[in-house]
């Protein structure tokens, strides 16, 4: 490679709450000449910056408009409500959405959970982001239900989190523009994927190997040595012909006969 070439690269969008670490390690590990540049994006325009070439691939929350954009469906979240610590909430493990009738329930406007109505009361204003809206959960405004890697991603020392139940859930999936792709976004598919390095799709196999022992010898065309006891055909040695003669009987066959 000449001064003037630039090396391939690989640039990886994600959504709030996703951890791509993991991904990004074993991408170093495998292509340490492929650099990998992640691009952070808010969830709406995730969809936009994949169709207008920002980045290569991305993790995006569904659902996503699949005319032009392939997605892999990876796994979904647990939906949770963000409490005050000493809220009357944390005496429980889990609670429903019919627990929250009778609370103000926060709903930022950008929110990704599909909704057809939230639970609880609503605001007398919407926040405009989640991070304000848990802002306003801390000064006891209100509560607010998000999936669980946004209560990690906004976690207060003054605030925890109860699973909730009977409420609309987030899936994350992976998803690339369809005319686009590359080599090397198959390479991500296959660690997301969670293929080894000999199984990612387009990787010749490996040839199998020879055997060793008779087959190898077979191969090669050498004879094999015959086991004690056996003619080199295999056969076991003659009584008569076979191993080493007697010199008293050849001399007592080989004495002339006198005649009388």
């Amino acid at each position: 490679m000449t001064g003037s070439e630039v090396p391939p690269a690989f640039r990886l969008a994600y959504v709030p709450g996703v951890t791509p670490t993991k991904w990004v390690r074993i991408w170093n590990e495998r292509l340490p000449g492929t650099p990998l540049t992640l691009v952070g994006v808010p969830a709406a325009e995730a969809a936009d910056l994949l169709r207008e070439g920002g980045a290569d691939a991305g993790f995006v929350r569904l659902p996503v408009d699949r005319t032009d954009l392939s997605a892999i469906p990876l796994y979904t979240e647990t939906t949770v409500v963000v409490i005050p610590k000493d809220h009357d909430a944390t005496a429980v493990e889990e609670m429903a959405a019919e627990d929250l009738a009778e609370e103000i329930v926060l709903h930022p406007l950008d929110d990704i959970l599909d909704w057809e109505r939230p639970p609880g009361r609503p605001a007398f204003e919407r926040p405009a982001t989640t991070a304000d809206a848990v802002e306003l959960v801390a000064a006891g405004v209100g509560l607010l239900v998000v999936p669980q890697s946004l209560a990690r991603l906004h976690h207060r020392k003054d605030l925890t989190y109860r699973p909730l139940t009977g409420v609309p859930e987030s899936r994350i999936a992976l998803s690339w523009p369809e005319e686009r792709t590359t080599d090397l976004v198959e390479e991500f598919i296959g660690i997301v994927r969670g293929r080894t390095v000999n199984s990612t799709r387009g990787r010749p196999p490996t040839p199998p190997q020879p055997k060793a022992g008779r087959d190898a010898a077979k191969k090669s065309g050498t004879p094999r040595k015959p086991a004690a006891g056996q003619t080199p055909r295999g056969g076991a040695k003659s009584a008569k012909g076979g191993g080493a003669k007697n010199p008293r009987a050849a001399a007592k066959r080989g004495k002339p006969r006198r005649r009388p």
